[in-house]
């Protein structure tokens, strides 16, 4: 009886515990390292390739993908004025 009655005061401490820190963890805030996607603007003579070349280092063609999908371009038509997100 007692071992059990242990156990239950235990399990009900641990479940209490993942509680509070489920609930810390939803309040908690970014790491100040954490990637903030960036803008950029776009300039007469812009193209996907030179902004990835300039922003990101290895290979454009990777960073030009990332750019594409996160502001949700089908091809890789950009106009003078667009607000690109730069993840």
């Amino acid at each position: 009886m007692f071992a059990q009655t242990t156990l239950h005061r235990l399990a009900a401490a641990v479940a209490a515990a993942i509680c509070v820190l489920a609930v810390f963890l939803a309040f908690a805030a970014p790491s100040p390292g954490a990637a903030q996607p960036g803008h950029y603007r776009v300039k007469a003579g812009d193209t996907l390739w030179s902004i990835a070349s300039a922003r990101y280092s290895g290979d454009p063609r990777a960073a030009i993908d990332h750019i594409r999908s996160a502001n949700h371009l089908s091809d890789d038509t950009i106009h003078v004025g667009d607000r690109l997100v730069l993840p």
